[in-house]
């Protein structure tokens, strides 16, 4: 389940927050404005009153089922409750949680020299030329920093499971993270030796695809040095 939600969860979440930091890159009015208001859901995605709020719009009588039914869909599904979907609703209230590597995206993209981009379009370089050839490239440490964070913090993932399933991990284990039945076995079955095996274990996982990241960013990530 764990392995589910970071694996899919995060390139989702990079992905929105790279698109999003792209289009506020082109220049707007009020700019600061739809910064704060994007950078908002990181600050509150980790907190009980937003997983609670998320159960609710995913329950059987929930905002989507609503939403759903007055367009004329028959929706009765409590995706929360459905061990098919509740997993996938916490995969989306983390990517919903994009301002944070937004922010640095955009941080990144203004620092990159215009003259590049002018010099590519003398030479008739489109704009998905240039994103691939000069924005990628230049962005990838960037990316790199912002994967490395994500798939830490996706790893300790824990409010967001304990408060949908109401501490149990359900439906059907579909929503056990590994932190939650780490917390189980430490603070519910008392298995105190058992939950720092564990907490061990997590560790060493982190350390080893942090690890993978850095030997694999010299194929990828590109310094100016």
């Amino acid at each position: 389940v764990t392995f589910t939600y970071v694996v899919v969860g995060v390139p989702l979440q990079l992905i929105l927050a790279l698109a999003i930091a792209l289009l506020l890159d082109k220049g707007m009015r009020g700019l600061p404005i739809y910064r704060s208001v994007f950078y908002l859901p990181s600050m509150l995605g980790g907190s009980v009153a937003i997983a609670l709020l998320w159960r609710q719009i995913f329950g059987t009588t929930g905002l989507v089922n609503q939403v759903l039914q007055a367009f004329g869909i028959n929706a009765t599904t409590g995706y929360v409750s459905d061990p098919e979907y509740a997993l996938w609703t916490l995969i989306l209230l983390h990517v919903w949680t994009f301002g944070s590597p937004m922010v640095i995206f955009l941080a990144g993209l203004r620092q990159i020299p215009t003259m590049y981009y002018e010099a590519a379009s003398l030479d008739g370089a489109g704009r998905v030329g240039k994103f691939v050839k000069i924005t990628m490239p230049l962005l990838s440490p960037i990316i790199f920093f912002n994967l490395v964070l994500q798939i830490i913090g996706a790893f300790q993932s824990f409010t967001q499971a304990y408060i949908v399933s109401n501490g149990s991990g359900g439906p059907s284990d579909s929503t056990l993270f590994f932190t939650l039945y780490l917390y189980e076995r430490g603070f519910t079955n008392f298995q105190m030796g058992y939950a720092s095996a564990m907490a061990w274990l997590l560790l060493i996982i982190i350390g080893a695809f942090t690890a993978i990241n850095f030997l694999a960013a010299k194929y990828w990530v590109f310094y100016d040095d």
